[in-house]
């Protein structure tokens, strides 16, 4: 369970993707990024566009941040390589690989580690995926007990609008001369 947490730690969201990048990878496969990459290369026609793509330097930038954000929070469960990769040229960009590309990997990447690491790294892709789906569930209870609040705010507006008028009624009905009067009286 401890090596899911690290590995959804991993995953981010870019370009309404869930993500992971090509060091981290590396990292829990137990090779060099490098060495991937070119394996990666070698087998090019089984990544298309939407199983990999490389980032741009902005992204990257905003992806370091969170890293960095993560790396300095106390209570965060993040494992990450103390060296992270800085000031990347364009041409050294990472690779994100999105959970087809990933999943793809598995084929290029034939040790029996990478093979263990990729089971585990599709189960962690599984569990975002389910936390997220539970998410919208969540979400669809909360406009619904929304909607039927606003119903029940309306009643309530109505109800207290008849007693307000059944009062005004009575109120107009009493004779007023008839009443106890209170005060001082004169002898």
């Amino acid at each position: 369970m401890k090596i899911i947490k690290s590995i959804q730690s991993r995953i981010y969201e870019l370009r309404n993707e869930r993500i992971m990048l090509d060091f981290d990878l590396a990292a829990l496969y137990e090779v060099e990024t490098r060495t991937m990459n070119q394996a990666v290369k070698r087998n090019f026609k089984r990544f298309p566009k939407d199983f990999m793509f490389q980032l741009k330097s902005f992204e990257y930038e905003r992806i370091s941040r969170q890293m960095s954000e993560m790396k300095q929070s106390p209570s965060s469960q993040f494992v990450m390589m103390e060296s992270l990769p800085q000031n990347r040229s364009d041409k050294y960009l990472p690779y994100a690989f999105t959970e087809q590309g990933v999943a793809m990997l598995s084929g290029v990447l034939n040790s029996d580690k990478a093979i263990k690491m990729n089971i585990s790294i599709m189960r962690a892709f599984v569990g975002i995926r389910k936390i997220i789906l539970s998410q919208k569930d969540i979400k669809k209870q909360l406009q619904l007990i929304k909607k039927q609040i606003g119903n029940h705010d309306l009643q309530i507006s109505h109800i207290c609008q008849a007693i307000e008028n059944l009062m005004d009624e009575k109120a107009a009905q009493r004779d007023w001369g008839e009443r106890e009067r209170i005060g001082f009286r004169k002898k």
